[in-house]
C-alpha cells in the first residue's frame, strides 16, 4: 500500500475534520458579517462566554477586541478580511486598510463556539505545527509578505 492511500476507517475521520474545518470557517464568516451588520444578538451566539483573549501590537489598537465588548462600534475600525485559513480548530484572517494599518485575526473554536481569540494588529506571523518531539515542525500559514508595509514588523510563531 503507497503511503499516500487512505484506508477506509481513516476516510471517516478525515471528511469529519473537513467539516469541523468548514463549519468553523463558516462560523467566523458570520461573526465578521454579525459585525459590519451591528448584530449584537448573533455575535453573542457565536462568542462564547468566557472567550479567552490574547494581543500583540501597540497598545490601544486592539480594536477587536474593543467591538466584542462593546467598549467600541463596529464603525470605528473596518475588519475587512482579505484572507481567511482554517487549520484544525483555528481559523485564521488576516486584512490590512491602507498605510500602517495590518492585522491578523486567530480564531479558536471548540464545538462551533469561539472560545479563543488571538489579536496581532501591525505583526506578521507564523503558524507552525508541532510534528514530533525533537521540534520538527510544519508551516500552516504565514502572513503575506506584501503586507509589509512601509518598513519591517514584528514576526511572531504560533504553535498549534
Amino acid at each position: 500500500m503507497a503511503c499516500d492511500e487512505i484506508l477506509p476507517e481513516e476516510s471517516g475521520s478525515l471528511s469529519v475534520a473537513v467539516e469541523v474545518e468548514n463549519k468553523n470557517r463558516k462560523t467566523v464568516k458570520m461573526l465578521y458579517k454579525a459585525l459590519r451588520h451591528g448584530d449584537r444578538e448573533k455575535v453573542t451566539k457565536l462568542v462564547g462566554p468566557h472567550l479567552e483573549w490574547w494581543y500583540h501590537g501597540l497598545p490601544d489598537f486592539h480594536y477587536m477586541m474593543k467591538i466584542l465588548t462593546g467598549e467600541s462600534t463596529a464603525s470605528a475600525f473596518k475588519f475587512r478580511p482579505k484572507r481567511v485559513r482554517t487549520v484544525g480548530e483555528y481559523v485564521i484572517v488576516e486584512g490590512w486598510e491602507g498605510v500602517g494599518e495590518y492585522w491578523v485575526h486567530v480564531w479558536g473554536l471548540k464545538h462551533g463556539i469561539i472560545t479563543q481569540f488571538r489579536e496581532y494588529f501591525n505583526t506578521l506571523l507564523t503558524v507552525v505545527l508541532l510534528v514530533s518531539e525533537n521540534g520538527k515542525e510544519a508551516r500552516l500559514w504565514h502572513s503575506m509578505p506584501r503586507a509589509r508595509l512601509n518598513g519591517s514588523l514584528p514576526d511572531l510563531v504560533l504553535v498549534v
